[in-house]
């Protein structure tokens, strides 16, 4: 994977948690690999994901299926943010 590309979709991702939850610039810019999202983010329940995730299709263009989605993939802000590039950038 292009590391330029996954700034940018990184980026983008941040921009999604920063939009959809109404979370600050400087709580959103501080999102790391680690750092915990459904379950520990009080923002992010189960309506949000919804929103987040359709907010993610737009922005990068990409289709995510129903079967695509679980637990993993919302468990850290990293998980989220490949699972986003892998999509975006094939």
């Amino acid at each position: 994977m292009q590391r330029e590309g996954f700034a940018e979709v990184e980026d983008a991702v941040r921009g999604v948690l920063r939009d959809v939850l109404g979370l600050s610039e400087e709580r959103a810019r501080a999102f790391h690999e680690d750092t915990p999202l459904f379950g520990a983010l009080p923002e992010l329940d189960s309506l949000a994901v919804a929103g987040v995730l359709t907010e993610i299709e737009d922005r990068l263009g990409i289709l995510i299926e129903d079967d695509e989605v679980d637990g993993e993939m919302l468990e850290t802000f990293g998980a989220l943010a490949r699972f986003a590039a892998d999509k975006a950038l094939g």
